[in-house]
């Protein structure tokens, strides 16, 4: 089998990407996952109109800077594979041209370096720390050495990292972190990566990347998936248990789907469902949640 040349693409160039390629590569569609913790973690404080200035930071940071540093870094070390994955070149992720290397590299350096001052003086430590192990731990997933994306069970642990922002409003506002919503997403954000992985099982295999998805194969790969969905819901079901049989449903359904057919081809298929699951099962949580903020009746966890 022909093994992947893991070496970035090339970084020599010093112009950058125009501004809507940069979008693409961040891909937009998944921004929900950083901003959409963040803001339910603000939520779940009681505080549903909180602006102070390191929120709102925040909310800008986790655009298109930090979107940027976690899939641009993935691009840049994934060129072997994206350019085998039917996938690649639209909404789902962008192709890369050699060419592009650096001047990608460069513009994710711009866009993310002048925010860390701000966030070391707007943050508290704690909120700041958290922020810097979910970036450390999105950048080990993608670059070498480590290239977790490469090391089977590491690379779905490493996805915690998307749960983080769910414990960043309460490190602000000095409220109590929300430890069950924070386990369950970690959970939640485990099993999604395994689901998500075993559409790529022909074009990893093909570029000699072994990942949880190509160690366990399509059918246990779900089966595993399954298991993480239905840890995250038992977490929630003392919280809400309407939130936690949504997440078993939509979650839960999606991954038994794939049991039942496992394909690749299947996976695809199932994948818009689980690009939406957040904001599926966020609506449910989160309709609720406000209602009760703004009528008074939620004062946090």
């Amino acid at each position: 089998m022909e093994k992947a040349n893991h070496q970035p693409v090339a970084l020599s160039s010093l112009s950058l990407l125009p501004f809507s390629r940069l979008l693409l590569i961040s891909r937009p569609a998944l921004w929900i996952n950083t901003l959409g913790p963040l803001v339910t973690g603000l939520w779940l404080t009681g505080r549903l109109y909180s602006l102070e200035p390191p929120l709102l930071l925040l909310l800008v940071y986790l655009t298109l800077p930090f979107n940027l540093l976690i899939y641009g870094l993935n691009d840049l070390s994934d060129y072997a594979e994206d350019a085998r994955s039917a996938r690649k070149g639209g909404w789902q992720g962008a192709r890369l041209t050699r060419a592009e290397g650096g001047p990608l590299a460069r513009s994710i350096w711009l866009l993310n370096l002048p925010f860390v001052p701000l966030l070391l003086w707007l943050l508290p430590p704690a909120a700041w720390g958290l922020m810097l192990l979910s970036g450390l731990l999105f950048a080990a997933y993608s670059v070498p050495p480590l290239r977790l994306k490469a090391r089977p069970f590491w690379d779905g642990l490493s996805n915690v990292a998307y749960a983080f922002q769910l414990a960043l409003p309460a490190l602000v506002l000095g409220a109590d972190v929300p430890v069950l919503p924070l386990l369950a997403l970690m959970a939640y954000s485990v099993g999604k990566h395994a689901f998500d992985a075993t559409q790529d099982i022909p074009a990893d295999r093909a570029a000699g990347t072994r990942t949880i998805a190509t160690t366990l194969g399509t059918r246990r790969g779900a089966a595993y998936a399954l298991l993480w969905f239905a840890l995250a819901g038992a977490l929630l079901w003392p919280i809400s248990k309407v939130t936690a049989g949504a997440l078993w449903l939509v979650c839960g359904g999606m991954a038994l789907a794939l049991w039942l057919r496992p394909t690749p081809q299947r996976a695809t298929q199932l994948y818009p469902l689980s690009i939406a699951s957040p904001w599926l099962v966020g609506t449910v949580a989160g309709v609720p949640l406000v209602y009760l903020l703004a009528r008074g009746a939620w004062h946090g966890l």
